[in-house]
């Protein structure tokens, strides 16, 4: 029998919160960085991807890379589209049940959407099928250490005053977990890399009025997701202050955009040696070295 993924995250409350948010203006500063490192990345890849589609990207950011890149419009799958996402032909679709035929995609991208999944390996297995031989994936999403301060903060403010934790901030996935997934759902060529950097805000409050904005609040399911005490609230605004804070009074808050890639396979990439086809053993090669030093 299959076992079904546990339920991490309330993905209706998500979406929610999302579309508020976005109607309201939510700051973009994280898409707008993602969206020109996904133009740059696509720069460097001399080839064409006549049938691409964005995953479930909240803005119209990455479809606007596509669009400017491609001659036709590109697709744009989501379970729901705010007013304000113009670009791109939409497909109402769940991230987790896409609707696309086997081998029908040249190019899938998606951007700060897939941290919000409960089942991350069948939505690489399910772009994987989608994909025609030697299309790409291509995907950022926020990783593990964004926000390790206020964690820390929260954290520590609950096992003082209530003499215990519980998950304040969402968890995200790790780095060095994805390279295995992507090769799990029969990527080629998996890539992995992490864009981290820390940003700064006067206070513990301004960052959580920003993640409000944007539509990141705190997402896991009901049963674990219990009501945050207003003391515990202050006493993790002092700790925080304590811990993280500069010269000036302002506060860090590190942020990891995690990108990763991986192609279906293709007769013309690359393959690794087969075992036992090397022409030099490895204790022979280590010696040559040492005798040239």
């Amino acid at each position: 029998m299959t076992q079904s993924p546990p339920i991490i995250f309330d993905r209706a409350l998500v979406r929610k919160r999302l579309a508020r948010a976005l109607e309201k203006g939510a700051p973009d500063f994280l898409m707008q960085r993602a969206a020109e490192d996904l133009q740059d990345r696509l720069f460097a890849i001399r080839r064409e991807f006549p049938r691409a589609l964005d995953l479930a990207t909240p803005t119209a950011h990455f479809a606007q890379v596509l669009a400017a890149r491609a001659q036709a419009a590109p697709l744009r799958a989501a379970a729901t589209f705010p007013s304000a996402a113009e670009t791109g032909v939409r497909v109402a679709a769940d991230e987790e049940a896409l609707p696309f035929a086997p081998q029908s995609l040249d190019l899938v991208v998606s951007g700060m959407a897939l941290q919000w999944v409960n089942d991350l390996p069948g939505v690489f297995a399910q772009v994987r099928r989608s994909l025609a031989p030697d299309g790409l994936f291509l995907a950022c999403m926020a990783g593990g250490s964004s926000l390790t301060e206020l964690r820390q903060a929260l954290a520590q403010a609950e096992a003082e005053i209530l003499g215990g934790a519980s998950p304040r901030v969402s968890p995200f996935v790790e780095v060095r977990d994805l390279g295995s997934l992507l090769q799990r759902a029969g990527f080629a060529l998996p890539v992995t890399d992490a864009d981290v950097f820390t940003l700064r805000y006067d206070s513990m409050f301004a960052l959580c009025r920003d993640l409000r904005a944007m539509g990141a609040a705190n997402a896991l399911a009901a049963g674990s997701r219990r009501p945050l005490r207003r003391s515990v609230f202050l006493r993790a605004a002092q700790i925080y202050a304590e811990k993280f804070s500069d010269t000036d009074g302002r506060v860090r808050a590190s942020f990891e955009i995690i990108w990763l890639s991986g192609w279906a396979p293709h007769e013309s990439q690359q393959k690794p040696l087969k075992p036992g086809s090397a022409q030099m053993r490895l204790a022979d090669a280590l010696k040559a070295t040492s005798e040239k030093s």
